[in-house]
């Protein structure tokens, strides 16, 4: 499996012990930094790369454990494909039944390690008027992020411009950060996606 291969090829995840609870009742902005613990070997939860929010909090991937994630990446200042693929994920979670849509996170990750920093990240959410209780925006230094493009799939570049071309994929991750399904391209079908989250939240 392509996640699996890329895992090994990044030294840098480690294999994690001692468990810990995700805080309840907090936004996912708001998560505190989560102690190391025993994810699957196919979990991106099990990264070690620290965040930041547009709140300006410092949290790891494994804070958002416990409810499934809808996951692209963007960045702030794109004019193109980005405000499609947020809009994409806004549609996905206007069209979810209300049970679904309140227990399904929406996390975008920049590409944009320079220009989007936590402030411009704030006025990115009031814009797009992205909920703060189940939206996630973060950004990472410039080797996490191509880290966990790569475990995503996600090719880009950065251009003389300062801009980045890039593919356009939403990920699907179920509640432990494994990856279940992904869709390339822009103004999609959601049917399958919401398929996936339903079959997730199965007992």
């Amino acid at each position: 499996m392509r996640l699996a291969w890329l895992f090994l090829a990044f030294s840098a995840v480690a294999t994690f012990g001692a468990t810990n609870e995700v805080a309840e009742g907090l936004p996912p902005c708001c998560h505190p930094l989560v102690a190391q613990t025993n994810y699957t070997d196919q979990s991106l939860f099990q990264l070690e790369s620290v965040w930041t929010s547009d709140t300006g909090r410092h949290m790891k991937l494994g804070g958002l454990r416990g409810r499934p994630q809808i996951v692209a990446m963007f960045f702030a200042s794109c004019q193109f494909t980005c405000p499609i693929t947020v809009s994409d994920v806004k549609r996905i979670e206007s069209t979810l039944p209300e049970n679904l849509r309140t227990n399904t996170g929406f996390l975008l990750i920049s590409f944009d390690s320079g220009r989007d920093t936590p402030a411009v990240l704030r006025d990115y959410r009031a814009k797009r008027e992205l909920s703060s209780q189940n939206w996630t925006l973060l950004r990472g230094e410039p080797e996490d992020v191509r880290e966990l493009a790569a475990l995503l799939g996600v090719i880009y570049k950065r251009d003389a411009n300062g801009n980045f071309a890039h593919s356009n994929i939403i990920t699907v991750l179920d509640a432990e950060g494994e990856i279940v399904f992904q869709q390339p391209g822009l103004n999609l079908p959601t049917d399958e996606i919401i398929s996936q989250l339903e079959t997730l939240s199965l007992p």
